[in-house]
This record gives structure tokens, sequence and C-alpha cells, in this order.
């Protein structure tokens, strides 16, 4: 297979990142925004000694699993949906299989297994319409195009060039009106727009957020600097938007791919929204880790409430515990909770959601959760007579890249009756599942949860008793 060559390829696999996956007299190409049944013409871009890649050039013969026609227009150009193209459905089947073949092969759990304790993937309910504007937080890149003009919108895929777009269809409808506001100020003062690769300029992100049970909104901008000129005419425009509630700046000149800096300063308002999820209330500042789709959330969170079981005497650890959100759920049934996050400001909040639903229940440390346990466990030992500390549930929800050994470990010796992993990335899941087996646990329970339609992205809950 030479570059530039022109090929037909009937796509029979998806990859994980959502790429079609299609041979050509035994030679595999990995082909973008395609999907499984569909016959394409493609150009082979890149060309190694088994697998290329190619660019979608023609659908000869579209899959039936193939929608007519994408909602966003954008959605090949933007990194963000990478299958949009598939209708809902598909995607379900296509992320349960994600998560399942995680399991058997990285796993290691048997495919009998499976068929036993695998529930299907939770979707959102459309009653079959393609589910949008399900997001409740949205970070926008702001750039200048090659008119010399600011612009908005999200980064193309694997790259910073970003696509111009001020309505995303999976954010909500007010945040168009906002993003346009906010470049009609920067056209009309003459604000600039950060040049990363300059490291020069002014604004360089906007972080909007929004309520959806209490219609709240929050406006953050990121910048390069301390302050914007004329921020009083930004803030006396964006407060006429029903619903705004907080504007806050955040100072970032660290010439670095992080979005936010580490301070926050109130513009005006408050310097947080608030928020439900089934009867807990959160209040939410720009720096909170909040699941992006509430509706989906209170299914994942019931979902690791009935897995643990609870019947009020259980001593409960929650790990990676964020703002207290699955923490305060599970105070609600158990004797005690312990949540550990390494993020000051996120215990801080998850400390205060704790006291406006007054919850007392519920203690939260700051520090790396594969610090704070293992030490926990040792000063326990010390100061209880070399008695071994004790969790009947523990709660994990680790960031992509799973949990460390040392932590898994820790959590075995506590000899815990349950464990209970929420994950956003089936493949370290399925490696740290394999662990906890190989130590004495056994998954009992497993169930995908759709948080991110038109993505390839896919939470998991999994449940391990102790054996």
């Amino acid at each position: 297979m030479q570059k530039n060559e022109v090929v037909k390829v009937k796509i029979e696999d998806i990859g994980v990142g959502g790429e079609g996956i299609g041979k050509v007299d035994g030679y595999t190409l990995f082909i973008k925004d395609t999907i499984i049944g569909d016959v394409v013409e493609a150009k082979v871009m890149k060309a190694k000694k088994n697998y290329g890649y190619a660019r979608l050039m023609n659908v000869l013969t579209p899959s039936k699993d193939r929608v007519e026609e994408v909602v966003c227009p954008m959605a090949r150009k933007c990194g963000g949906c990478q299958i949009q193209e598939m209708k809902y459905p598909a995607q379900l089947a296509f992320k349960e299989s994600k998560v399942r073949g995680n399991l058997e092969r990285i796993g290691e759990v048997p495919g009998e297994l499976l068929d036993e304790i695998m529930h299907p993937v939770v979707g959102m309910d459309e009653e079959g319409m393609q589910p949008f504007r399900y997001r409740n937080k949205a970070q926008f890149p702001i750039g200048t195009d090659k008119d010399g003009r600011v612009t908005v919108g999200f980064y193309a895929g694997r790259t910073h060039s970003i696509i111009g777009n001020t309505d995303c269809v999976l954010g909500v409808e007010v945040n168009e009106e906002i993003l346009n506001c906010i470049l009609d100020f920067m056209e009309e003062f003459e604000i600039p727009a950060y040049d990363e690769v300059k490291h020069k300029g002014l604004v360089r992100h906007v972080l909007l957020r929004y309520g959806f049970k209490t219609d709240e909104i929050m406006v953050c901008l990121v910048i390069n600097g301390k302050t914007i000129p004329h921020c009083h005419d930004l803030v006396g425009r964006l407060r006429q938007i029903p619903g705004m509630t907080s504007i806050t700046l955040s100072s970032n000149t660290a010439k670095t791919n992080v979005i936010m800096g580490d301070t926050i300063r109130l513009l005006w308002g408050q310097e947080f929204i608030t928020d439900y999820i089934g009867e807990i209330k959160y209040q939410i500042s720009p720096l909170s880790f909040y699941q992006v789709n509430p509706v989906q959330t209170e299914k994942l969170y019931g979902l690791a409430l009935d897995y643990a079981g609870l019947t009020g005497n259980e001593t409960v650890w929650d790990l990676y515990c964020g703002i207290g959100t699955i923490s305060l759920f599970l105070a609600k049934k158990a004797k005690q909770v312990y949540g550990v996050e390494i993020v000051p400001q996120a215990i801080d909040d998850a400390r205060n959601n704790a006291k406006i639903n007054d919850i007392t229940n519920a203690e939260f440390y700051v520090g790396k959760a594969e610090e704070v346990l293992p030490e926990y466990y040792k000063e326990y030992e010390k100061t209880h007579n070399g008695e071994t500390a004790h969790a009947d549930v523990i709660v994990v929800d680790p960031p992509r890249k799973g949990c460390e050994e040392s932590l898994l470990q820790t959590i075995v010796d506590m000899q815990p009756e349950k464990v209970v992993y929420v994950s956003c990335d089936s493949a370290t899941l399925a490696r740290d599942v394999k662990f906890l087996r190989a130590k004495g646990y056994e998954l009992k329970d497993v169930t995908p949860v759709d948080q991110f339609p038109h993505t390839v992205h896919v939470e998991t809950v999994c449940l391990l008793s102790r054996k």
C-alpha cells in the first residue's frame, strides 16, 4: 500500500478512537468518519508495514447504522464528536462491546462470566432520537482566524487549530449567546486573543457552566494577564443574559496546555453556581470537577449506590471524591463516609456541600488517594495496637489512568466486603479488575453508562466482592 493511493474499502470494525477499520488485500486501514457496514473510497495518508491511515473521500454505500445527515456541520472537522455519523442504538452497541472487549482481553475476565454479570449499557432516553444538548460544561479556546478576526470554537482532532463554532450541539443553547457577546466585546474594544505559539495576547479560554435544575449560568474567562480592559462593559452585557449568576476571571500566564489558572477572581455575582443530582444540592466553582451530563450522572451514581448495598451500618471510603458528588449520595445510606481528593478547592467544595445538605457523617481529606489511604492504614495499625484498619465498602472513581497498584494493594489489605469501581476508561478499569481478581475479589456486576453520546467515551460501574 502506497501513500496517496485511493482504495475502495468495506468497514468491518471500529477502533477505540471511533475510527472505522477495513482491509484491502489483507492490509488494515484506519479511516476516521466511517462506521461498520460502510463501503467507502479512501485516500491513504500514512502507510506503515502492516497497517495505515486513510482519509474518507466518498461513502459509496452507507451502512444501515449511518445517520442520513449529521446535526452539526462541523462534526468531521472538530475533534469533539467522533461518532456523530452513527445512529444512537449503534453507538450504544459499540460502547458496550468496547467495555466487554477490554474486560475480556486486558482484564482476562472469562466471556462466560461476562454473559452472566454484564448488564446492557444505560443510554439516554430520547425515544429513538439522537441525544444532544446534554453537557452542563464547555471550555472554548479563543484565538485569531486567518483573516485576523477573533474566533472561538474547538480544536480540530489532534491539533491546536481552532475550528470556529459558537453553537456546539452537545452544549446548552445559551452558550452561543454568551460566546457572541464576548466576541463582539473583544472586537469592539480590540481585546487581543491569546496566541499560544508566541505566548502573546490576552484572552485564552472561556469556561461555561450551566445548572440543569436551577438554570444558573457561570462564565469564567481565562486570561494571560491580571485583568481585561473595559471589564465593566463586558460584565454589564453578560449580566443581561437571564440566569447569569457568576462571572469570574482565571489568570493563567504560564506557557502551558493546562486551561485553568490557579486563582479565581470574582467580577460579578458569586463564585459558584448551584445544581442538584437527585435530592443532593451542589455548589460548583470554576475549578470543581462535576460530571458534565447530569441526567446520566444520576443514573451512574444510582448504580454505584445500588452496588454498595448500604444498610446504614457501613464505613465507606470514597477515593477521588471531587466535590463530594458520590460521597454525599453514599452518606445518606451509610454510617460514615470518608472522601479523598488531591485538589484542595474540591475538598473545600465537598465540605461545603456536606454542610448545605445537612450531612454530618462525611469527612474529607486533601491528598493523593494513593498516599492518603496507605498512610491512614499504617497510622491506624500504630495507634490501635496492631489492629487493622477496615472499610466495609470502598468506592473509587479515578481519572483515565486508573488506580496505582499501591492503592489497589491497600484496598485489598483493608479487606472491604465490596469495591465499587466507577471508571471513565474501560482499558485501565480492566487492568485494575485483573489485579483485584487475582487478590481474592470476584467481579459480580458490570454496567456501562453512556455519559457522552456522539463520542467514543463511556463510563462503567463495576461491583467486586471479597471471596
